[in-house]
């Protein structure tokens, strides 16, 4: 059977929101370690809608825009691309390049451009845009980290306590069960007993699993034997943090339900007497 087609991006879009500041600190240190975190940074949608309005209107990314503070006291802009699609894109490098100058030329505004690379392939790995002619040059770099490498860093990976690790791990864990869906199931409920093994906050854990529950889709008969197996370890522990707040949406999602089906029943009713009538 094949896996349920998943909404990825969506996915990547929301954990980066909730944990931006671990995720440059996992992937970028470099970067990182010269902003100053002690000050707020902020998300500059509308700005990014300018500098990439296909973003809105043709093939989707994991993409954002966001100012921090540099410990200098200098603005700096961020321009985050999560390229989660499974090939290799043709005009990646070029597409870097062109958002950046965009940045610059409509805002007057240095960026950082960092791309997170989560496809499968080892050899394919952009970092640059360029062209070379005789009285003109152009060399244009980025920062660039291919998730499929962590592959050889697993046993590091369960040992951080960074949000994003466990992000790292749902991703590789999605990867390898694409096609033994028994296999995913249990990645994913060893992955999320993991959170509350490490200790993880209630509202930590439940960020974390909606990014699991998001790539690590399941069919319906294996997600019942998952939500079972899930709230008895829950109940073993006496820590119902995910299963509660499913049991609220999915009580939400009944009434819901009930209601739409009551007036569907009554539109039909009425219809049929009418008909009669």
């Amino acid at each position: 059977m094949a896996q349920p087609p998943t909404d990825q991006d969506s996915a990547w879009k929301e954990i980066l929101r909730q944990y931006f500041e671990e995720a440059i600190v996992f992937f970028f240190p470099q970067t990182a370690a010269q902003v100053d975190w002690n000050r707020p940074h902020e998300f500059l949608d509308k700005e990014f809608q300018q500098i990439a309005p296909e973003a809105e209107t043709g093939k989707r990314y994991a993409d954002q825009l966001v100012k921090v503070w540099l410990k200098q006291g200098e603005e700096l802009w961020l321009l985050i691309h999560v390229e989660v699609q499974s090939a290799r894109e043709t005009d990646f490098t070029r597409r870097m390049f062109t958002y950046n100058l965009r940045i610059f030329d409509r805002f007057n505004r240095p960026a950082i451009s960092l791309a997170i690379l989560c496809d499968p392939s080892t050899t394919w790995r952009p970092d640059s845009f360029r062209f070379d002619y005789p009285d003109t040059h152009l060399s244009f770099r980025f920062g660039s980290v291919k998730l499929v490498d962590y592959r050889e860093r697993i046993a590091e990976l369960e040992q951080s306590s960074n949000p994003f690790a466990v992000v790292v791990l749902a991703h590789l864990g999605a990867q390898e069960t694409r096609r033994n869906e028994q296999q995913r199931k249990t990645f994913k409920l060893n992955l999320i007993r993991r959170l509350y093994e490490r200790s993880y906050e209630r509202q930590e854990v439940i960020n974390l699993f909606r990014f699991i529950d998001w790539v690590m889709i399941l069919p319906e008969a294996l997600k019942q034997e998952f939500w079972q197996e899930l709230k008895t370890y829950e109940e073993e522990r006496r820590m119902p943090f995910i299963t509660s707040v499913e049991e609220i949406g999915f009580e939400r999602g009944l009434q819901q339900g009930l209601q739409q089906g009551l007036q569907q029943g009554l539109q039909q009713g009425l219809q049929q007497g009418l008909q009669q009538g």
